[in-house]
């Protein structure tokens, strides 16, 4: 029983948590600029648990749907799927079973519009991994799930349907989730090549670091700009400063393309999310325990 729930950890990536902090920040983000200042707790405790709860069953889902390619893949060909460790129904059961546990929490918590966005939410996150086999911009789609917790923040919140503040701000984090997710698909390109599987990073090719600089300008213009609207202040503007050098830090490591190195720009990403978020709370009065 141990050896099968380790198995089922592995399955949703609990040993690799970065997929959990690159959903979080933005929903906190919101959350905070929504409530302008610490949100009501259930609410809070309610978008937290349904970050981990979420993504844990996308990682299932996105195994069941790469089960047949996971294992030409050098980084995934441990995967439990990959290696026939579990059955592919037990993943979509699971999958299936968690996603459950968040709607629920949502219903006892949450007003009727954000049940709503969140069970569009849940669509999105569904259907994400089989848009690789479709066309080549996948981490678009990723990027509007991953953003989508913004308007779900802010209804949440307000009661109300969400403003200008809160859809430039999810755009923002649609173009961050399509930069940093390049940089994974870069360190996976060559086997993605040789799959036919789709990606940005395969689309963009030799204009790859090029593309992801820009994008990653557009995220700083983005969020300066909903700082604005949002009357942020300096602390936030800072902030925004620090997380603009973390770019600059990306771009050397993927200089010269290195998969290993474009990983790590890919992980560093967690920290522009911290750093903007602590932009945010400083704005705010608020600290970390």
């Amino acid at each position: 029983m141990q050896e099968r729930l380790a198995l089922y950890a592995r399955l949703i990536r609990l040993d690799k948590p970065i997929g959990i902090y690159l959903l979080l920040w933005p929903a906190l983000w919101a959350l905070v600029i929504a409530a302008q200042g610490l949100p009501d707790l259930d609410i809070l405790a309610v978008f937290v648990a349904g970050v981990v709860l979420m993504r844990s069953a996308g990682c299932a889902i996105n195994d069941f749907a790469d089960r047949d390619i996971d294992p030409h893949v050098a980084r995934t060909r441990d995967r439990p799927l990959a290696r026939k460790a579990l059955h592919p129904r037990e993943a979509v059961i699971l999958a299936a079973v968690l996603s459950g546990i968040a709607l629920l929490g949502a219903m006892l918590v949450l007003n009727p519009m954000t049940i709503v966005l969140a069970l569009a939410a849940g669509a999105l996150a569904a259907s994400y991994p089989f848009m690789k086999r479709l066309h080549s911009l996948p981490q678009v789609h990723l990027g509007i799930a991953f953003a989508w917790s913004v308007p779900m923040a802010f209804t949440a919140i307000t009661g109300a349907w969400p403003g200008t503040l809160a859809w430039v701000l999810f755009a923002a984090v649609i173009v961050w989730t399509v930069a940093y997710d390049t940089l994974y698909a870069m360190a996976d390109r060559e086997d993605d090549l040789k799959l036919g599987i789709k990606s940005t990073a395969i689309l963009f090719a030799s204009a790859d670091r090029l593309a992801v600089g820009l994008l990653q300008g557009l995220v700083i213009v983005l969020l300066a700009g909903a700082g604005v609207l949002g009357g942020l202040g300096p602390a936030y503007h800072v902030a925004l400063a620090m997380g603009a050098l973390l770019f600059v830090y990306q771009q050397s490591l993927i200089r010269e393309r290195d998969p290993a190195r474009c990983l790590r720009a890919f992980l560093n990403n967690q920290y522009f999310g911290l750093v903007v978020f602590l932009g945010i709370a400083s704005h705010y009065g608020l600290s970390l325990p």
